[in-house]
């Protein structure tokens, strides 16, 4: 599979196919929307029952980014669990995975929509951080500079096809896809995220290769309908 290099304020970065970004020179890997726990939250709340794993599907595709990327710092860019009770819930087989590829790394859990406090697993919390020239948040800010978030779970539509992006709009901005199994997605094109992109904005296609087209073009080719995962 076929990362994508690029440059975001003077940075870096790489594009992953899972929906993960890698930092290299700050051996981090950044990754948003996780929603642990989503399926037993839909179940504890009379929803819709899906198949309880998504979070060991989650975990593989974090483990194998790990293990690729040789990563020792790891930012979760919010909504990491799908409310504060999920990481109570986990299974104990996921919650002794996770707590191995948290073991001997530098990980930052932020503070999400979906998890507005510390949970019970260790690691740091934060609302925000700062590293080098970039400011890493949940929620784009209008106002933003060198800004790198999550929350909006984009997605374009390619060849038919429905995929996570990312939204690049440099120096301003840089929004991730949700990483998590059971995740809806937002259009590209959608107002919300119109608003937040520049007019050289770009969109990073992710699956077996990232691929970077115009936002533009991207924000044209829409489905019938959108939905996001909150």
């Amino acid at each position: 599979m076929e990362a994508l290099a690029f440059t975001f304020v003077g940075h870096a970065l790489r594009a992953l196919p899972s929906g993960a970004l890698h930092w290299p020179e700050e051996h981090l890997l950044v990754v948003s929307d996780l929603h642990f726990g989503k399926s037993a939250r839909l179940a504890r709340r009379g929803g819709s029952l899906l198949p309880p794993y998504e979070t060991r599907a989650t975990l593989g595709r974090l483990d194998a980014d790990l293990e690729t990327t040789g990563a020792r710092r790891v930012i979760c860019l919010g909504d990491s669990f799908d409310d504060l009770a999920a990481s109570d819930e986990m299974e104990p087989e996921d919650r002794l995975w996770l707590l191995r590829l948290m073991a001997g790394r530098d990980w930052l859990w932020i503070e999400g929509n979906h998890d507005p406090g510390p949970g019970t697993i260790g690691g740091s919390h934060l609302a925000e951080r700062r590293i080098g020239r970039l400011h890493f948040r949940h929620i784009a800010a209008s106002d933003a500079s060198a800004e790198v978030s999550g929350h909006y779970h984009p997605k374009l539509t390619l060849a038919g096809q429905r995929r996570p992006c990312f939204l690049l709009s440099d120096p301003a901005r840089l929004i991730l896809p949700a990483y998590g199994t059971y995740t809806g997605g937002l259009d590209c094109g959608a107002t919300e995220l119109a608003a937040l992109m520049g007019p050289d904005a770009l969109a990073i296609a992710t699956g077996r290769r990232c691929l970077a087209l115009p936002y533009a073009a991207a924000a044209q080719s829409r489905p019938r309908s959108s939905s996001l995962s909150r």
